[in-house]
């Protein structure tokens, strides 16, 4: 995928996220603003798909234990949920944890339990 298709979607995230916390507001379930963004992406144009597995591997080996991507936007953009009050440095090393295991290039920590959701928005680019 061209960085400008990246561009394109992050702006496009950013914006569907918006409309879902307009909408639904914050406070409410992780897996309720989950099927709220992974709706307002369909409605979009956009394809993603929720709880997707990346499996684990060490040293080449299957270690037959899976992580579960919230949403994965157009097989190549990792969105990771949270409704919580405070984000921690740990929801930090999930996502960057995630986009190294996937081997995806960006991903999103958005936070829904926020007044305004431009504070609840980070972006993360896995430089491989």
């Amino acid at each position: 995928m061209d960085i400008d298709r990246y561009e394109e979607l992050a702006k496009a995230i950013f914006f569907a996220s918006l409309e879902v916390h307009k909408i639904m507001g914050p406070g409410l379930l992780e897996s309720v603003y989950e099927i709220c963004l992974l709706k307002e992406l369909q409605l979009r144009n956009i394809s993603a798909e929720t709880q997707v597995g990346i499996p684990l591997q060490f040293k080449g080996f299957d270690l037959s234990k899976e992580y579960r991507i919230d949403i994965l936007v157009e097989k190549e953009i990792i969105i990771e949920l949270k409704s919580i009050d405070i984000i921690l440095p740990v929801h930090h090393a999930q996502i960057i944890s995630y986009l190294k295991l996937a081997d995806k290039r960006m991903g999103f920590l958005i936070n829904f339990n926020v007044p305004i959701i431009k504070s609840g928005f980070k972006r993360f680019v896995n430089n491989y």
